[in-house]
């Protein structure tokens, strides 16, 4: 006499179900958006960076501390980051250029929200492929057309996605992490800037 085939409730028991690993410790940020919640003042953060000038068109920028949780914190180490301007502008290209770095910033918030987004849905990723691209006119840096804006004309970011999903919840991902970050609100909206100075 052959045995039952057994039930879907203990095949499902047998085999627990497979969780993502994208390298994002969801549980942990919930519980930080748990506590923050109740204590809305450590919410309040201030990012910093220094830059040293060196030399023409190139300078040294380094990130260390900041604060955050009601107290100052600091990264586990210095991160330098060097700027300058490219040989076809009679610069020595001793790093990417400033609007270059706006666009790392860029790609890097929204793919780390797109991994902490995966991770939270229990989507699997196996690459995240970012291009970014923006278009200036010189003419408003160099001064030539007072009536061509200093920054970028638009940017356009696209992601080739290769996960455990359908295309749309690929595009659910992306859509999650503009969103929520912070780097696509800054350069999508105004942000006032201050700018002071003092004799050294």
């Amino acid at each position: 006499m052959s045995k039952p085939a057994p039930s879907a409730a203990s095949a499902t028991s047998a085999t627990p179900a497979r969780r993502a690993d994208n390298g994002v410790n969801v549980d942990a940020l919930l519980t930080a958006r748990a506590a923050l919640t109740e204590a809305p003042a450590g919410a309040a953060f201030k990012w910093r960076a220094t830059s040293q000038w060196v030399s023409g068109t190139h300078s040294r920028a380094t990130v260390d501390g900041f604060f955050g949780l009601g107290e100052e914190q600091r990264h586990r180490r210095t991160f330098e980051f060097d700027s300058d301007h490219p040989e076809i502008f009679a610069s020595e290209d001793n790093g990417a250029t400033p609007v270059e770095y706006v666009l790392v910033g860029l790609a890097g918030c929204l793919s780390a929200g797109i991994a902490s987004v995966a991770q939270h849905r229990n989507i699997q990723l196996r690459s995240v492929r970012a291009t970014l691209e923006a278009g200036m006119d010189l003419q408003g840096v160099l001064g030539i057309d007072e009536h061509v804006r200093n920054g970028f004309d638009g940017i356009k970011v696209h992601y080739e996605i290769d996960a455990d999903a359908t295309p749309e919840q690929i595009a659910a991902l992306v859509a999650q992490s503009q969103k929520r970050s912070a780097v696509f609100d800054i350069v999508a909206n105004p942000t006032e800037i201050t700018v002071s100075s003092r004799k050294a």
